[in-house]
C-alpha cells in the first residue's frame, strides 16, 4: 500500500499536458508535427483534432504561466488564438496544416459541432427559473450597452476630428454588429446601397475594426474577471443574477446523473438535433439558424418537454467537449478566423482609441443598466457587453474561455445572433435618419 501511495505521488508530481506525461506527450508532438511537415496529414477532423489539440494544449499552457498575460491578458486562451494566427501568417505551419485545420472549422465543421453542444447542454442544465426569469432582463441590458458604445465613439470620434458618423457606422456599429458573416457583410450592403458606394470598399474599412474589437473584447474579458476575483461584490462568479441564490434555494436538490458514456452520447444526439432544427427553421425564417436553435432549446427548457434525465446528458456532454477541446477549437479561431494582416492594419492611435471606446461604452452601459435589472456587473458586462462586441460564435467562445466562464455560452449567443439581428434593424433606422 505505502509503494503504490509513493508511486502516485510520483505520477502526479510528473510535468504534463492534457493530463499526459511529457515521455509520452512529445514522441506523440513529434509524429503529429513531422506528418504535417511531410505532407501526409490526413485531410479531416483525423488530421485537424490532433494538430489543433497539441498546439492548443502547448499554447495554453504557454499563456496560462506567461506573467502579466495571465493575470491582465486573459492567459491561454488569448495566448492560442493569437499565437495560432501568427504560425500561420509567418509560414510556420505548413499551408497544407492550414487547409486542413480551415476546412475542418468552417462550413458545417468543428465550431457548430463546439457551440451546438455547449448551447444545448448549457441551456438544458440550467434552472428552469432562472432562464426565464434572466432572460426577460436581457434585451434591456443589450440596449443600454449598445447605446453607450455608439454613443461614447461618436463624441470621442468627433472630438478627435474622425467624424461622429463615420466613428459610428464604420466602428462602432461594426463592432457591435455581431461579427463578421451576420454583421459586417450585411452592414456593408446596407451601408453601400445607402451611400451609393462599393460595399467591398466600406467592408475593407469594417473589417479592422471588428478584428481589433474581437481582440480588445477578449483581452478586456480577462480584466473583468481578474476585477470580480478581487471585487466579489461585483462578480457572481459565472452568475448572471443577484437573486440567482435565492431562485435556486426554493426547489429541492436535485439527484445528479451518474457520468457514463452512454449519457454523453444521448446528449451527443440531443445536440446535433437541435442544431439541425435551428437549420430547419432558418429555411422558413428569417433569423440566424443559432438564434433559432438557442430559442427552440430555451422553449424545451422552459416548457419542461424533456426529461430532466436527458437534459443532464446533454450537460454532460457539454462539459466533455468543453473541458477537453477547448484550446483545440481556439487553435481554429486563430487559424481560420483571426487575420493578423487585417489587425496591423488598423493600427493607428485614433482608430484604436475609437476601438476602445466602443468596447468600453459597451462594458459600462451594460454594467449600468445590467445593475439596475438585478445581475452581477462582471457577468453582466461579459455577456450582454462584450459578447455583442466580439466576432460572434468565435468571438463568444474566446471571450468567456478569458473570463473563466463557459457556462454563461447561451447568453452569449444570444448577445450574438439575436443581438445581432437587432444591430440589423436598428442600423437601417439610423441610416434613414442620418442620410
Amino acid at each position: 500500500m505505502q509503494n503504490t501511495a509513493v508511486l502516485e505521488n510520483e505520477q502526479s508530481s510528473q510535468y504534463q499536458l492534457m493530463g499526459i506525461e511529457m515521455k509520452y506527450f512529445i514522441p506523440i508532438t513529434i509524429v503529429v508535427l513531422a506528418a504535417t511537415y511531410l505532407g501526409v496529414l490526413p485531410k479531416g477532423m483525423l488530421g485537424a483534432f490532433p494538430l489543433m489539440m497539441i498546439l492548443g494544449a502547448i499554447l495554453n499552457e504557454i499563456g496560462n504561466k506567461t506573467p502579466i498575460v495571465k493575470d491582465y491578458f486573459g492567459g491561454g486562451p488569448i495566448v492560442v488564438i493569437f499565437a495560432s494566427a501568427a504560425l500561420i501568417s509567418y509560414g510556420v505551419i505548413p499551408e497544407n496544416g492550414k487547409t486542413i485545420m480551415t476546412s475542418f472549422m468552417k462550413g458545417e465543421g468543428f465550431l457548430n459541432f463546439y457551440i451546438a453542444a455547449l448551447i444545448t447542454g448549457s441551456i438544458l442544465g440550467m434552472n428552469r427559473k432562472l432562464l426565464i426569469k434572466a432572460a426577460l432582463r436581457y434585451l434591456p441590458v443589450i440596449i443600454g450597452g449598445v447605446a453607450c458604445a455608439i454613443l461614447f465613439t461618436g463624441v470621442t470620434g468627433a472630438l478627435l476630428g474622425y467624424g461622429f458618423k463615420k466613428a459610428v457606422f464604420y466602428i462602432a456599429i461594426p463592432i457591435m454588429g455581431g461579427g463578421m458573416g451576420a454583421g459586417a457583410v450585411p452592414l456593408a450592403q446596407m451601408f453601400g446601397q445607402a451611400m451609393s458606394k462599393d460595399p467591398a470598399e466600406i467592408l475593407s474599412v469594417m473589417v479592422p475594426a471588428v478584428a481589433l474589437g474581437n481582440a480588445v473584447a477578449i483581452v478586456v474579458g480577462g480584466i473583468l474577471s481578474k476585477i470580480g476575483k478581487k471585487n466579489k461584490n461585483l462578480s457572481g462568479d459565472g452568475k448572471l443574477l443577484k437573486d440567482q441564490n435565492a431562485d435556486l434555494g426554493g426547489q429541492e436538490k436535485e439527484t445528479e446523473l451518474k457520468i457514463s458514456f452512454e449519457n454523453m452520447g444521448k446528449g451527443l444526439l440531443f445536440a446535433c438535433t437541435f442544431f439541425i432544427f435551428g437549420k430547419m427553421l432558418a429555411k422558413y425564417i428569417n433569423l440566424h439558424p443559432y438564434a433559432l436553435m438557442i430559442l427552440s432549446v430555451a422553449a424545451v427548457k422552459a416548457t419542461g418537454l424533456i426529461k430532466r434525465e436527458y437534459e443532464q446528458c446533454a450537460s454532460q456532454w457539454f462539459q466533455f467537449i468543453m473541458k477537453n477541446f477547448t484550446p483545440a477549437l481556439l487553435v481554429g479561431i486563430g487559424v481560420a478566423y483571426t487575420s493578423l494582416d487585417a489587425v496591423i492594419k488598423a493600427f493607428s492611435p485614433t482608430y484604436i482609441l475609437l476601438v476602445f471606446t466602443t468596447i468600453i461604452g459597451a462594458v459600462v452601459g451594460t454594467a449600468i443598466i445590467g445593475h439596475l435589472l438585478g445581475f452581477y456587473m462582471v457577468e453582466g458586462s461579459i455577456t450582454a457587453g462584450l459578447c455583442m462586441a466580439n466576432m460572434g460564435g468565435t468571438g463568444d467562445v474566446a471571450v468567456l474561455s478569458a473570463a473563466d466562464r463557459m457556462e454563461l455560452m447561451p447568453f452569449a449567443q444570444i448577445s450574438s445572433r439575436i443581438g445581432g439581428a437587432f444591430m440589423l434593424i436598428l442600423t437601417s433606422a439610423l441610416l434613414k435618419f442620418f442620410l
